[in-house]
């Protein structure tokens, strides 16, 4: 694994994809990034034992085992998955948390059932307003505290996957089997693995993981007034070249990817000059919802130096990606185009 992945730390264990593993549309099982707040669990859970609990703000509580999932209206999407703190060592200041560089996303596509499904079998009370996910996996730390996430009940209703297969397969131990919570669109940390309990609340969850963990805050905030991590923000990468290469002159593909969350990625933009001037660059392969899309930008350069690459991006909706990224106590939602640039020596 370590020969594949840039492993930040062993346990829990928190590894990033090879930067050129970033250039398919699709990125492997095997080397899609890892971010975990507890212990992966050794060994798949015998399905024979596996349940899954629906309790809470609901007319019947609902006990499900694994078949059942199965034997329900099948769905498949495809859905770009980001760490919340993917780009973190980017930030000009320094920031708390692993240091990722841009290696904390991947593409893959989805299959399980619609999470509104099972909420509609199970029905719903009037005072239901958010879904809080809880996984089985054990924690670590000697205060045990559980990695449990809520979502609104609109996000949960909406465009959430309970999924239980991953590009094809069932889904690997240590991304979640039997069965993980996919908030399409929104970051990782709101996509719990290990599914086996789901709780329908009146509000939101009040715990570590929410009120103090994932958190856009600055320094002197208390936490808890923070924004909450969710959706994933408009960004573009650079894929290839890698930073600081050295290459000959003549023509150049540089490649990325960009993605917008629940949105659509319209547009890609290109400069060689450090933000003085931007090019159009082509998208290659498919164009789905919640997925990034790919793109490419020939670059003819024929004059030696050193140069700054950069990439922008624009959604459906007219907006472009910050030039500057906003800065927070955790480095959360790093889409900064300057943050994300790359050098580049002509030789």
């Amino acid at each position: 694994m370590k020969k594949k992945m840039r492993v930040m730390s062993e346990k829990p264990l928190n590894a990033e994809t090879p930067v050129e593993r970033l250039r398919s549309w699709i990125t492997g099982n095997e080397v899609f990034f890892d971010r975990n707040q507890g212990q992966i669990p050794e060994e798949p859970v015998d399905l024979r034992d596996w349940k899954l609990v629906v309790e809470g703000e609901v007319d019947t509580a609902l006990t499900i085992d694994f078949d059942e999932i199965c034997r329900m209206p099948k769905a498949i999407v495809s859905n770009t998955l980001e760490c919340s703190g993917n780009g973190r060592s980017l930030l000009q200041e320094k920031s708390r948390g692993n240091p990722w560089t841009i290696g904390g996303v991947g593409n893959a596509v989805w299959a399980g059932v619609w999470l509104r499904d099972v909420l509609n079998r199970a029905g719903l009370t009037e005072r239901a307003r958010h879904v809080a996910f809880e996984g089985f996996e054990k924690s670590l730390g000697s205060a045990q505290i559980r990695f449990i996430r809520s979502i609104p009940l609109q996000k949960a209703m909406e465009s959430t996957l309970l999924a239980y297969e991953m590009n094809g397969e069932f889904l690997p131990v240590k991304h979640g089997f039997p069965l993980r919570a996919l908030a399409l669109g929104w970051t990782g940390a709101n996509c719990v693995k290990w599914l086996s309990r789901i709780t329908v609340l009146e509000k939101p969850y009040e715990g570590f993981f929410m009120d103090k963990v994932y958190r856009v805050f600055q320094k002197g905030q208390d936490s808890k007034t923070g924004e909450i991590v969710a959706e994933i923000g408009l960004k573009s990468i650079i894929t290839q070249p890698r930073n600081d290469e050295a290459l000959p002159p003549g023509s150049i593909a540089v490649l990325g990817a960009a993605y917008a969350g629940e949105g659509s990625v319209a547009a890609v933009e290109v400069s060689v000059d450090g933000g003085n001037s931007w090019k159009e660059a082509s998208f290659l392969g498919p164009h789905e919802p919640f997925a990034w899309r790919q793109w490419q930008y020939i670059w003819e350069v024929e004059e030696r130096g050193d140069y700054s690459v950069m990439a922008r991006a624009t959604d459906a909706d007219g907006n472009r990606q910050p030039m500057q990224a906003q800065w927070n106590v955790l480095g959360y939602g790093n889409n900064g185009v300057r943050e994300h640039a790359i050098t580049v020596t002509i030789e």
